[in-house]
């Protein structure tokens, strides 16, 4: 019996540091495909590792993974380099994509307003991620709707993305998202 796949192509985003590599890593059902560089003497003064002092490595072109859904479902997950030198890829990860997590490190809300300008830009659906890798949030979700500028819309989940768990239902929060936004066929 042949079983008809169906491809959904979702985009991970955020960011410098803000554990899109990670979140890739703890979902994909195959070894993901990174493009992780040592940060080295020459990232100093251009990066800002504010914050996040202990990353060594950094994202230099995309992250790739892949979870099955059902039989005729698999989602290709594209993660991006989150340094705004590298934001020419993300035209092409993003093409034909279903939608984005925008991942959000509350210690550095900076590092997020680029991604969740990007995808408001394009009109794309995605979702913003609460990152709570280092512990619990400071913040309520009003107060970082507020510093986001986020549409009330855009849904806004808690998620860890070392946990697989937490990162399969941000991927279904997405889906669900857009799937709500496509157009009703009458």
């Amino acid at each position: 019996m042949h079983v008809d796949r169906k491809s959904v192509k979702v985009v991970v985003a955020g960011g410098f540091g803000t554990g899109k590599t990670t979140l890739v890593g703890s979902v994909s059902e195959i070894d993901p495909l990174t493009t992780e560089e040592v940060l080295t003497q020459a990232s100093v003064g251009v990066d800002d590792v504010t914050g996040i002092e202990d990353k060594t490595s950094t994202t230099v072109a995309l992250d790739f993974g892949r979870i099955t859904i059902t039989p005729e479902v698999v989602l290709y997950l594209f993660g991006t380099p989150g340094q705004d030198r590298f934001w020419f890829i993300w035209d092409e990860l993003a093409q034909g994509a279903v939608g984005a997590i925008v991942l959000i490190d509350t210690r550095r809300l900076d590092a997020s307003f680029a991604a969740v300008d990007y995808f408001e830009r394009r009109g794309m659906p995605f979702v913003a991620a609460v990152n709570r890798f280092f512990g619990e949030c400071l913040y309520s979700e009003d107060e970082i709707r507020a510093a986001l500028k986020l549409d009330p819309a855009v849904p806004l989940l808690w998620c860890d993305a070392r946990d697989r768990a937490s990162s399969k239902q941000a991927l279904i929060e997405l889906v669900r998202h857009a799937m709500a936004r496509l157009p009703v066929a009458t």
